[in-house]
């Protein structure tokens, strides 16, 4: 069964946070609240994480993972982001944007789209996933919480505690989450392509 966390959404207790971390680092999988409805996380060194959340949300090898990053600096670390890119990603995140680019080696190769060699990155504007980032020191590999036949995150913590409690490890609660998933750009060509258009204003990048 999965552990039910409830946190407080603007001061996070650092014993909660310790417990999230000291999980992650055990290969646990979690469902957490972000600026855009819940995700699952793991890892990024998690191997049976990646593939219990495609499992979870049905998908196959060619899914576009996310990896959720403290700062724009970890995100340096793991795409390469030209000029014209940089100026417009900076601009617009903490937020609820995820944008796919081409992948460092830093990012391991099962990780990477198939064929594009391209990764998603977003830095969310959450005080409790960026408590969990802080001190975990790495970004989490994370996909949207939406389930098979469902076309927007999960919002409520208790009703994925109820539909998932042996498919994640833990569940953190944090308070009310919006329903409406990350903005995607596709920025892997040169220029943006609109991938889907959710909470993030996509006429930025029109």
């Amino acid at each position: 069964m999965a552990r039910y966390l409830d946190i407080h959404p603007e001061n996070p207790q650092p014993r909660f946070i310790q417990q999230i971390v000291d999980a992650l680092h055990d290969d646990a999988l979690i469902a957490y609240p972000t600026d855009s409805g819940y995700a699952l996380g793991c890892r990024v060194g998690n191997r049976d994480g990646r593939d219990r959340i495609l499992k979870i949300r049905g998908l196959d090898d060619r899914h576009h993972f996310t990896l959720v990053c403290r700062d724009f600096s970890q995100l340096g670390q793991l795409v390469h982001v030209e000029n014209a890119a940089f100026r417009a990603i900076r601009a617009v995140t903490p937020g609820p944007y995820t944008f796919i680019l081409p992948g460092t080696p830093e990012v391991p190769r099962r990780l990477l789209h198939p064929k594009k060699k391209t990764v998603g990155v977003r830095i969310p504007d959450h005080t409790v996933v960026q408590a969990i980032l802080d001190l975990l020191g790495e970004p989490l590999l994370s996909s949207s919480l939406i389930l098979p036949g469902e076309t927007e995150p999960r919002t409520m913590g208790w009703e994925i505690k109820e539909d998932l409690d042996h498919e994640v490890d833990i569940v953190v609660e944090a308070g009310e989450t919006p329903a409406e998933p990350t903005t995607v750009v596709d920025w892997s060509e040169g220029a943006p392509e609109i991938i889907r258009r959710g909470a993030g204003d996509p006429d930025r990048f029109a």
